[in-house]
Formats: structure tokens, C-alpha cells, sequence
């Protein structure tokens, strides 16, 4: 038997593609523009790199915990939301200047993706590229001399990113709502499992939710003492069939 749960192929996930470039553009900006000896470099790099690390582990934990996958994937969020601070603190602390979210200058670095489409026959996007070519088209903003447009640049695209995180996180719960967690989907599997080894029949679903069926005995009434099939997912449905 496979594995139960899917896991890894972070690496091709917009969230984590969209945080490496983030976490690259910090650490350059960071090493032209902020005091070496300053606490703030250190901060900012660990912030940035923690988002895109917590992506990857969260992708990997998948596999045996979806409580943990999601715990990771948040707290990815709040690393870059952090780092997102520290970007505004920088331009407000200099008296830089600051985009409007709906600036020329913002949405030409938001418009990117779609730009990229646009330009393309193949209908491919950013996720088809690789780390460097990703990269190579915010350059012209994220490799500027000007310390108030590199920032303003990583504002747009922690927002993007955190924007994806939001997403990605609500799809985690409603699959979790819908699937319950790692242990959850190992006890039905078991259940299947018991169910091969206890007759020669398939494995029988539910008829009203799909759900694995087991073998029960009737406690009481007219049947008492007489064997059925009933939902593994019992109080919560009940549905049934006689042998």
C-alpha cells in the first residue's frame, strides 16, 4: 500500500516559489542597506527565511498530521507578516515614500503574473520557471539603487504571498473539515483492511456517504443476533445493508 496521504511537491507551490524570492531580495537588501551590526538584519533574514521554511516543513508533515501541516503553514503566514512591519518601519523610519496599493508603481510589480500570461502563447505562469527566472522579472524593482523602491517592491510581494498563505490555509481546513486528519484516514484504511481479511467480498460503501461499511451484529430488536452491514461513519450516518 502506498502512502495513505500525499506529501512534499512544496517546491512547486506558488506560496513557497512566491517566499524564495522574498527571502532572496531580504537578504540582498539587507546586505546594501541596513548596518551589518544592526539586530534588524538578523531579524529580517530569520523572518523572511522562516515563511519560506515553514512552507517546505508544513508541505513535508502533511503526510502524517494535518493539525501540524496547517500550524506551519500559519505560522509562515505570521513570519512574513512580521517582515511585512519591517519593510514599513524602514520607509517610515527615513522618510521614504510609500506606494498606495493602488500606485502605478504597486500595481506594475502585482501585475506581473498576469503580465507574464499576457506575453505568453503557451499559456504557462510564474510557477513553470525556475528560482532564478522567477526572480529575473521583479529585478528591475527588487536590484534598484533606490532603498525606498526595493522596499516598496517586497511590500507588494509579501502581500501577494501572504495573499496565496490566506488561500492555501483555507484549503487546508476545508480539507481537513471534509477528511478529518492522519489518523482519521488510517483508521478507515484499517477498517478496509479487517474488512478484506473477514470475507472474500469487496469492500462495500455506504450507500448514503461512501464511507467503508463494517460487519455489525444487531443488539436488539426483531434481527437481534443477526449480522449486517453498517457505516463506519455511525452515530453520524446510518445507513445499512443486510448480508
Amino acid at each position: 500500500m502506498g502512502k495513505i496521504r500525499k506529501s512534499g511537491g512544496y517546491r512547486q507551490l506558488a506560496t513557497f516559489q512566491a517566499s524564495t524570492i522574498v527571502y532572496d531580495a531580504t537578504v540582498w537588501f539587507c546586505e546594501k542597506f541596513v548596518d551589518r551590526r544592526s539586530r534588524t538584519v538578523d531579524q529580517m533574514v530569520q523572518a523572511a527565511r522562516s515563511g519560506r521554511q515553514n512552507i517546505a516543513e508544513g508541505s513535508r508533515a502533511s503526510a502524517t498530521s494535518s493539525q501540524t501541516e496547517l500550524r506551519l503553514v500559519n505560522l509562515a503566514r505570521a513570519s512574513l507578516e512580521e517582515l511585512l512591519l519591517d519593510y514599513e518601519d524602514f520607509l517610515r523610519h527615513r522618510g521614504l515614500p510609500m506606494w498606495e496599493l493602488s500606485s502605478p508603481e504597486a500595481l506594475a510589480v502585482r501585475n506581473v503574473p498576469k503580465q507574464f500570461r499576457n506575453d505568453r502563447s503557451d499559456q504557462s505562469n510564474l510557477t513553470d520557471l525556475s528560482d532564478c527566472e522567477r526572480y529575473a522579472l521583479y529585478a528591475e524593482w527588487l536590484e534598484n539603487d533606490d532603498p525606498a523602491i526595493r522596499a516598496n517592491a517586497l511590500i507588494c510581494l509579501i502581500h501577494q504571498t501572504n495573499y496565496l498563505l490566506d488561500q492555501q490555509i483555507a484549503a487546508l481546513e476545508e480539507q481537513f473539515v471534509s477528511e478529518g486528519g492522519y489518523s482519521e484516514l488510517l483508521a478507515k484504511e484499517r477498517l478496509k483492511e479487517r474488512q478484506k481479511k473477514k470475507t472474500a467480498d469487496p469492500v462495500l460503501d455506504c450507500p448514503k456517504c461512501g464511507e467503508p461499511m463494517v460487519l455489525r451484529t444487531a443488539k436488539t430488536g426483531k434481527n437481534a443476533g443477526h449480522q449486517f452491514w453498517g457505516c463506519s461513519a455511525y452515530p453520524d450516518c446510518k445507513g445499512a445493508n443486510e448480508i
